[in-house]
């Protein structure tokens, strides 16, 4: 099936800009193969506003603005993608809601502050590239498949799933780590098992998720329960469920 290049537009919300440059680092020629850029004011200095097969959406919303600009983009786009860990759940900035919000006396701009989010609780998304950063390369697959008007396929295993195929120590078992692997969705190759870092949940809730028995696990650590679900709510904020400890 010939493939029919997409126009795609790239906006950016409340982030740190992660996923953007990951979306550099995925090799634009790998990507130009599939897709038109009509709108990334990071690499272009002329960018078309209009309509687009495909918006793109890096960061969280996090204020009124970023409300109504989500919802341009969702009119705008035939098809929107959450793309990171941020547009997707919110993020770090999510995870904790009840913090305070600093203020300054000295403003260089003026803005509404919201609780942050992902994008889905102002619009409907198509797609999820979830992780932080999300993986290049399921973005090419993705697109390759949009292009030729195929529906994408993305396996739903968990990262724990990944250190056993590529035969990685359990840092578990071995270092007593607080490991969120064997509950969050993988797709990364259990990146940071391979350089000997636990799994932090960036990339979100698997499909078959065992919250008590993780939490027993590290319990068995010394790590207390609300330290269990501050590190679920880190990355992937409520996507994990509105989990609660049990009396």
């Amino acid at each position: 099936m010939k493939a029919n290049k997409l126009k795609m537009a790239v906006f950016k919300l409340g982030s740190c800009s992660g996923c953007v440059l990951q979306l550099l680092n995925v090799g634009l020629p790998s990507l130009l193969k599939f897709i038109n850029i009509a709108y990334f004011p990071l690499l272009k200095s002329k960018n078309v506003i209009g309509a687009y097969d495909v918006g793109l959406v890096e960061g969280s919303v996090s204020t009124k603005e970023h409300v109504m600009a989500v919802k341009k983009i969702r009119e705008r786009s035939k098809l929107l993608i959450a793309l990171g860990s941020c547009a997707c759940f919110g993020g770090l900035q999510a995870s904790e809601k009840d913090c305070r919000r600093s203020k300054s006396d000295y403003r260089i701009s003026v803005t509404h502050p919201i609780d942050p989010c992902g994008i889905d609780e102002y619009v409907p998304v198509d797609f999820y590239l979830k992780g932080c950063p999300f993986e290049g390369e399921e973005l090419i697959t993705l697109l390759h498949a949009l292009s030729k008007g195929a529906k994408p396929y993305f396996r739903e295993r968990s990262v724990c799933f990944e250190c056993k195929l590529q035969e990685i120590p359990c840092l578990m078992e071995r270092e007593k780590a607080p490991c969120l692997g064997s509950i969050t969705l993988g797709g990364c190759g259990a990146i940071c098992p391979l350089m000997g870092k636990p799994c932090e949940g960036c990339r979100g809730p698997s499909s078959d998720v065992n919250l008590s028995s993780t939490m027993e696990s590290f319990s068995d650590f010394g790590i207390p329960p609300e330290e269990f679900f501050y590190k679920l709510r880190k990355y992937a904020g409520k996507a994990f469920g509105s989990a609660k400890l049990e009396e």
